[in-house]
Protein backbone atom coordinates (compact mmCIF):
# COMPACT_ATOMS: atom_id res chain seq x y z
CA UNK A 1 0.00 0.00 0.00
CA UNK A 2 1.15 3.37 -0.37
CA UNK A 3 2.72 4.97 1.91
CA UNK A 4 1.38 8.72 1.41
CA UNK A 5 -2.12 7.92 0.97
CA UNK A 6 -3.91 5.83 3.16
CA UNK A 7 -8.13 5.53 3.35
CA UNK A 8 -10.94 7.55 5.45
CA UNK A 9 -13.33 4.89 6.94
CA UNK A 10 -17.02 5.57 6.76
CA UNK A 11 -20.14 4.21 7.65
CA UNK A 12 -22.58 5.24 5.35
CA UNK A 13 -26.57 5.10 6.01
CA UNK A 14 -28.56 3.44 3.28
CA UNK A 15 -31.90 2.65 4.08
CA UNK A 16 -31.29 2.00 7.51
CA UNK A 17 -28.34 -0.31 6.70
CA UNK A 18 -25.22 0.83 7.69
CA UNK A 19 -22.46 0.22 4.74
CA UNK A 20 -18.66 0.29 5.73
CA UNK A 21 -17.20 2.66 2.78
CA UNK A 22 -12.57 3.12 2.37
CA UNK A 23 -13.00 6.58 0.88
CA UNK A 24 -9.15 7.10 -0.92
CA UNK A 25 -9.68 10.50 -2.54
CA UNK A 26 -12.22 12.99 -3.27
CA UNK A 27 -11.33 14.59 -5.66
CA UNK A 28 -11.41 14.01 -9.76
CA UNK A 29 -14.20 11.78 -11.55
CA UNK A 30 -15.71 9.05 -9.20
CA UNK A 31 -14.91 5.31 -9.08
CA UNK A 32 -16.70 2.81 -6.84
CA UNK A 33 -15.08 -0.50 -5.97
CA UNK A 34 -17.42 -3.63 -5.87
CA UNK A 35 -15.59 -6.44 -4.33
CA UNK A 36 -17.11 -10.78 -4.47
CA UNK A 37 -18.46 -12.97 -2.78
CA UNK A 38 -16.97 -13.56 0.45
CA UNK A 39 -14.38 -10.73 -0.05
CA UNK A 40 -14.80 -7.33 1.31
CA UNK A 41 -13.07 -3.66 0.35
CA UNK A 42 -9.75 -4.71 1.27
CA UNK A 43 -9.24 -6.30 -2.00
CA UNK A 44 -8.75 -2.90 -3.11
CA UNK A 45 -6.02 -1.97 -1.20
CA UNK A 46 -3.44 -2.14 -3.22
CA UNK A 47 -5.73 -0.73 -6.52
CA UNK A 48 -7.17 2.36 -5.03
CA UNK A 49 -4.08 4.36 -3.82
CA UNK A 50 -2.82 4.08 -7.38
CA UNK A 51 -6.32 5.11 -8.48
CA UNK A 52 -6.51 7.97 -5.92
CA UNK A 53 -4.11 10.65 -7.55
CA UNK A 54 -6.78 11.17 -10.43
CA UNK A 55 -9.47 10.09 -9.03
CA UNK A 56 -12.60 10.21 -6.52
CA UNK A 57 -12.14 6.75 -5.28
CA UNK A 58 -14.68 4.76 -3.15
CA UNK A 59 -14.80 1.12 -2.22
CA UNK A 60 -17.41 -0.65 -0.25
CA UNK A 61 -18.27 -3.33 2.03
CA UNK A 62 -21.34 -5.27 1.03
CA UNK A 63 -24.28 -6.24 3.18
CA UNK A 64 -23.04 -9.80 4.80
CA UNK A 65 -19.19 -8.64 4.37
CA UNK A 66 -16.76 -6.71 6.01
CA UNK A 67 -17.34 -3.82 8.37
CA UNK A 68 -21.20 -3.00 6.79
CA UNK A 69 -24.16 -4.45 8.78
CA UNK A 70 -25.31 -7.99 8.12
CA UNK A 71 -28.92 -8.55 8.24
CA UNK A 72 -30.82 -11.46 7.97
CA UNK A 73 -32.55 -11.08 4.11
CA UNK A 74 -31.90 -9.28 1.28
CA UNK A 75 -29.50 -11.39 -0.23
CA UNK A 76 -30.59 -11.00 -3.92
CA UNK A 77 -29.18 -8.82 -6.69
CA UNK A 78 -32.08 -6.79 -6.72
CA UNK A 79 -31.28 -5.91 -3.24
CA UNK A 80 -27.41 -5.48 -3.84
CA UNK A 81 -28.13 -3.11 -6.70
CA UNK A 82 -30.65 -0.87 -4.29
CA UNK A 83 -27.53 -0.80 -1.93
CA UNK A 84 -25.41 0.42 -4.20
CA UNK A 85 -27.76 2.44 -5.95
CA UNK A 86 -28.88 4.41 -2.23
CA UNK A 87 -24.69 4.73 -1.25
CA UNK A 88 -24.41 6.47 -4.51
CA UNK A 89 -26.69 8.58 -3.67
CA UNK A 90 -25.65 9.12 -0.16
CA UNK A 91 -22.41 9.85 -1.98
CA UNK A 92 -23.68 12.64 -3.99
CA UNK A 93 -21.85 11.04 -7.05
CA UNK A 94 -23.19 11.68 -10.50
CA UNK A 95 -22.19 9.28 -12.77
CA UNK A 96 -19.78 6.76 -11.45
CA UNK A 97 -17.32 4.54 -12.82
CA UNK A 98 -18.21 1.30 -11.26
CA UNK A 99 -15.86 -1.26 -10.98
CA UNK A 100 -16.70 -5.26 -10.08
CA UNK A 101 -14.34 -8.04 -9.35
CA UNK A 102 -15.92 -11.38 -9.29
CA UNK A 103 -19.30 -11.48 -7.73
CA UNK A 104 -19.01 -8.12 -7.99
CA UNK A 105 -18.95 -7.28 -11.79
CA UNK A 106 -22.03 -9.23 -12.06
CA UNK A 107 -23.55 -6.77 -9.99
CA UNK A 108 -22.25 -3.78 -10.97
CA UNK A 109 -23.11 -5.27 -14.73
CA UNK A 110 -26.73 -5.42 -13.45
CA UNK A 111 -26.51 -1.80 -11.79
CA UNK A 112 -25.33 -0.29 -15.47
CA UNK A 113 -28.98 -2.16 -16.87
CA UNK A 114 -30.92 -1.20 -14.41
CA UNK A 115 -29.62 2.57 -14.42
CA UNK A 116 -28.31 2.95 -18.27
CA UNK A 117 -27.85 6.59 -18.22
CA UNK A 118 -26.44 6.78 -14.32
CA UNK A 119 -23.45 5.03 -15.08
CA UNK A 120 -20.05 6.80 -16.72
CA UNK A 121 -17.67 3.07 -16.87
CA UNK A 122 -18.31 0.07 -16.16
CA UNK A 123 -15.37 -2.06 -15.37
CA UNK A 124 -15.90 -5.95 -14.79
CA UNK A 125 -12.31 -7.67 -13.22
CA UNK A 126 -13.09 -11.42 -14.00
CA UNK A 127 -16.53 -11.12 -13.11
CA UNK A 128 -19.51 -9.91 -15.14
CA UNK A 129 -19.70 -12.50 -17.15
CA UNK A 130 -20.64 -15.43 -14.80
CA UNK A 131 -23.10 -17.21 -16.10
CA UNK A 132 -22.74 -21.10 -14.86
CA UNK A 133 -25.31 -22.30 -16.94
CA UNK A 134 -23.39 -21.61 -19.48
CA UNK A 135 -21.35 -24.83 -18.53
CA UNK A 136 -22.56 -27.90 -20.24
CA UNK A 137 -24.34 -30.48 -18.19
CA UNK A 138 -23.89 -28.34 -15.04
CA UNK A 139 -26.93 -28.31 -12.47
CA UNK A 140 -27.73 -26.54 -9.80
CA UNK A 141 -27.19 -29.40 -7.55
CA UNK A 142 -23.57 -29.58 -8.86
CA UNK A 143 -23.02 -26.28 -8.40
CA UNK A 144 -24.16 -25.91 -5.44
CA UNK A 145 -21.30 -28.14 -4.08
CA UNK A 146 -19.06 -26.15 -6.25
CA UNK A 147 -20.07 -22.56 -4.65
CA UNK A 148 -20.16 -23.89 -1.02
CA UNK A 149 -17.32 -21.33 1.17
CA UNK A 150 -14.41 -23.69 2.40
CA UNK A 151 -14.21 -24.55 6.12
CA UNK A 152 -11.73 -21.58 7.41
CA UNK A 153 -11.89 -21.95 11.03
CA UNK A 154 -8.17 -21.99 12.27
CA UNK A 155 -6.13 -20.53 14.75
CA UNK A 156 -4.22 -17.29 12.81
CA UNK A 157 -1.01 -18.33 12.26
CA UNK A 158 -2.34 -21.45 9.87
CA UNK A 159 -4.63 -19.38 8.14
CA UNK A 160 -1.29 -17.12 7.17
CA UNK A 161 0.94 -20.57 6.60
CA UNK A 162 -2.14 -21.78 4.33
CA UNK A 163 -2.02 -18.30 2.00
CA UNK A 164 1.28 -18.32 1.98
CA UNK A 165 1.52 -21.79 0.55
CA UNK A 166 -1.44 -21.35 -2.28
CA UNK A 167 0.33 -18.41 -3.48
CA UNK A 168 3.59 -19.27 -3.75
CA UNK A 169 5.97 -16.52 -5.09
CA UNK A 170 2.65 -14.05 -5.05
CA UNK A 171 2.75 -13.70 -1.35
CA UNK A 172 3.49 -10.79 0.30
CA UNK A 173 2.51 -8.90 3.44
CA UNK A 174 0.54 -6.39 1.77
CA UNK A 175 -1.51 -9.29 -0.02
CA UNK A 176 -1.84 -10.97 2.96
CA UNK A 177 -3.52 -8.07 5.29
CA UNK A 178 -5.71 -6.93 2.36
CA UNK A 179 -6.82 -11.30 2.69
CA UNK A 180 -7.17 -11.07 6.24
CA UNK A 181 -9.68 -7.99 5.61
CA UNK A 182 -12.13 -10.57 4.76
CA UNK A 183 -12.22 -12.48 8.18
CA UNK A 184 -12.20 -11.82 11.83
CA UNK A 185 -10.36 -13.30 14.56
CA UNK A 186 -12.68 -14.72 17.74
CA UNK A 187 -11.26 -14.72 21.09
CA UNK A 188 -9.64 -17.51 20.58
CA UNK A 189 -7.64 -16.49 17.74
CA UNK A 190 -9.44 -18.70 15.38
CA UNK A 191 -10.48 -17.28 11.93
CA UNK A 192 -13.62 -16.98 11.08
CA UNK A 193 -15.57 -15.49 8.43
CA UNK A 194 -17.43 -12.09 7.70
CA UNK A 195 -19.93 -13.55 5.04
CA UNK A 196 -22.24 -16.74 7.28
CA UNK A 197 -22.44 -19.82 5.34
CA UNK A 198 -26.26 -19.30 4.65
CA UNK A 199 -25.71 -16.07 3.37
CA UNK A 200 -23.05 -17.38 1.29
CA UNK A 201 -25.49 -19.54 -0.31
CA UNK A 202 -27.99 -17.15 -1.25
CA UNK A 203 -25.58 -15.30 -2.96
CA UNK A 204 -24.23 -18.30 -4.02
CA UNK A 205 -28.05 -19.42 -5.63
CA UNK A 206 -28.23 -15.41 -6.95
CA UNK A 207 -25.29 -15.84 -9.00
CA UNK A 208 -26.46 -19.42 -10.63
CA UNK A 209 -29.87 -17.67 -11.86
CA UNK A 210 -27.69 -14.47 -13.27
CA UNK A 211 -27.87 -14.73 -17.28
CA UNK A 212 -25.23 -11.61 -18.17
CA UNK A 213 -25.30 -12.95 -21.65
CA UNK A 214 -28.71 -11.96 -21.93
CA UNK A 215 -28.70 -8.13 -21.17
CA UNK A 216 -25.10 -7.37 -22.35
CA UNK A 217 -27.19 -5.05 -25.12
CA UNK A 218 -28.63 -2.76 -22.50
CA UNK A 219 -25.36 -1.77 -21.00
CA UNK A 220 -24.55 1.82 -23.08
CA UNK A 221 -21.60 2.96 -21.23
CA UNK A 222 -17.59 2.25 -22.29
CA UNK A 223 -17.04 -1.52 -20.72
CA UNK A 224 -13.60 -2.95 -19.94
CA UNK A 225 -14.22 -6.69 -19.52
CA UNK A 226 -10.69 -7.95 -17.44
CA UNK A 227 -10.10 -12.03 -17.19
CA UNK A 228 -7.63 -13.87 -15.72
CA UNK A 229 -6.30 -16.83 -16.96
CA UNK A 230 -4.45 -18.55 -14.52
CA UNK A 231 -0.73 -19.77 -13.89
CA UNK A 232 -1.67 -23.27 -15.08
CA UNK A 233 -4.40 -23.50 -17.27
CA UNK A 234 -4.49 -27.04 -18.10
CA UNK A 235 -5.28 -27.60 -14.30
CA UNK A 236 -8.82 -27.47 -15.42
CA UNK A 237 -8.92 -26.79 -19.02
CA UNK A 238 -12.98 -27.32 -18.50
CA UNK A 239 -13.42 -24.22 -16.63
CA UNK A 240 -11.04 -22.34 -18.53
CA UNK A 241 -13.14 -23.51 -22.13
CA UNK A 242 -16.10 -22.29 -20.35
CA UNK A 243 -14.68 -19.08 -19.39
CA UNK A 244 -13.23 -18.03 -22.97
CA UNK A 245 -16.79 -18.95 -24.45
CA UNK A 246 -18.27 -16.31 -21.79
CA UNK A 247 -15.59 -13.72 -22.88
CA UNK A 248 -16.77 -14.94 -26.41
CA UNK A 249 -19.77 -13.69 -25.66
CA UNK A 250 -19.29 -9.91 -23.81
CA UNK A 251 -16.86 -9.05 -26.80
CA UNK A 252 -19.73 -10.08 -29.15
CA UNK A 253 -22.52 -8.67 -27.67
CA UNK A 254 -21.35 -5.86 -24.80
CA UNK A 255 -21.72 -2.89 -27.70
CA UNK A 256 -18.63 -0.97 -26.22
CA UNK A 257 -16.42 -3.15 -24.64
CA UNK A 258 -12.92 -3.74 -24.52
CA UNK A 259 -11.25 -7.34 -23.62
CA UNK A 260 -8.15 -7.54 -21.68
CA UNK A 261 -6.72 -10.87 -20.73
CA UNK A 262 -4.43 -11.15 -18.21
CA UNK A 263 -1.63 -14.54 -18.50
CA UNK A 264 -0.39 -16.39 -15.94
CA UNK A 265 -2.93 -14.33 -13.17
CA UNK A 266 -4.86 -15.20 -10.21
CA UNK A 267 -8.57 -15.01 -10.22
CA UNK A 268 -7.80 -11.62 -7.43
CA UNK A 269 -6.37 -9.81 -9.88
CA UNK A 270 -6.42 -6.63 -7.98
CA UNK A 271 -3.86 -8.18 -5.22
CA UNK A 272 -1.92 -10.24 -8.42
CA UNK A 273 -1.33 -7.05 -10.74
CA UNK A 274 -2.63 -4.42 -8.88
CA UNK A 275 -0.91 -2.04 -11.09
CA UNK A 276 -1.96 -3.28 -14.65
CA UNK A 277 -5.37 -3.42 -13.43
CA UNK A 278 -4.97 -0.02 -12.03
CA UNK A 279 -3.57 1.34 -15.35
CA UNK A 280 -5.85 -0.46 -17.24
CA UNK A 281 -9.11 1.62 -15.08
CA UNK A 282 -7.66 4.56 -15.93
CA UNK A 283 -7.16 4.22 -19.64
CA UNK A 284 -11.19 3.29 -19.72
CA UNK A 285 -12.01 6.89 -18.12
CA UNK A 286 -9.27 8.95 -19.66
CA UNK A 287 -7.74 7.14 -22.50
CA UNK A 288 -5.03 9.00 -23.48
Amino acid sequence: MSATISPDDRVIQVGGLALHARVWSENGPPIVLMHGLASSSHIWDLVAPLLAPRFQVIAVDQRGHGQSDKPDVGYDLPTFVADLRGLIEALGLEQPTLVGHSWGGNLVLQYAVTYRDQVSHLAMVDGGFIEMQLREGLTWDVAEKQMAPPDISMPLPAFVERMRNRLGPIYSDEIRDAILGNVWIDARGIVRPHLTRERHMMIARALWEHRPSHIYDKVVCPTLVVAAEPPNPGADPDRLRWKRRAMALAEQRLPRARILWMRETIHDIPLHRPADLANAIARLIQPT
